[in-house]
């Protein structure tokens, strides 16, 4: 074999190389890009909100990334009262009772009536409450929804909804909205709840799509 075939040989067979490679590589990032690490999904009017027919541009888009041993969520508010401060609940079901909750963050929102709250905890199949026993609790609040002394004892719940509230009954009521007092910011002194997940049906809460 002349020494021109040799080389044009050895080189076919570094380019065939090449392309098995790069096929491979292209592959896998296919395969990477096509596994998901995330979830998107909107929030809407609470039903209490949209029966009387307050913040009728009320909206939130919700973002949740994993980030390994956590999950970050972005919460984008709009269509809410300028400057106002509310607060953001994990929760067991999106409509009253609301079952279990979780007092997550607070966010307020700008002059446009626009905010954004960025959360890292667990949101995903795993987020739950557990009370394995009874125990003294401490009470530091004695308002209108005082402390519990004593927590219940029960199995894992888990909680994959999430609310909104106003953080006071005054400004929900200046925005049109229900004037009554809920226990939902840390003083347990809150407004009326404003935004939720109940697109969502009671069992099938948004965080339960992601799977850590």
């Amino acid at each position: 074999m002349s020494h021109v075939r040799r080389n044009s040989v050895m080189a076919g067979s570094t380019l065939a190389i090449c392309i098995v490679v790069a096929i491979f590589v292209v592959s896998a990032a296919s395969g990477g890009a096509n596994k998901s690490n995330g979830i998107s999904f909107q929030m809407v009017r609470s039903a209490g909100a949209a029966a009387i027919g307050c913040l009728p541009n009320a909206a939130a888009d919700v973002t949740v990334k994993s980030q390994g041993p956590v999950e970050v969520m972005n919460v984008k508010v709009e269509g809410l009262p300028a400057k106002t401060e509310f607060d953001f609940f994990v929760i067991q079901v999106p409509n009253s009772p609301f079952g279990l909750s979780w007092y997550q963050g607070d966010i307020e929102t700008t002059a446009s009536g626009r905010g954004h709250g960025r959360f890292i905890g667990r949101f995903n199949t795993e987020t739950f409450i557990v009370g394995p026993g009874s125990a003294p609790a401490p009470v530091v609040h004695n308002g209108p929804f005082p402390d519990a002394s004593l927590n219940p004892a029960m199995n894992p719940v888990h909680t994959f909804h999430l609310g909104l509230w106003f953080n006071d009954p005054a400004d929900a009521v200046k925005a049109g909205c229900a004037g009554s007092v809920t226990p939902f910011n840390g003083d347990h002194n809150a407004g009326t709840q404003v935004l939720s997940t109940r697109n969502f049906t009671d069992d099938q809460g948004p965080l339960r799509m992601l799977t850590p």
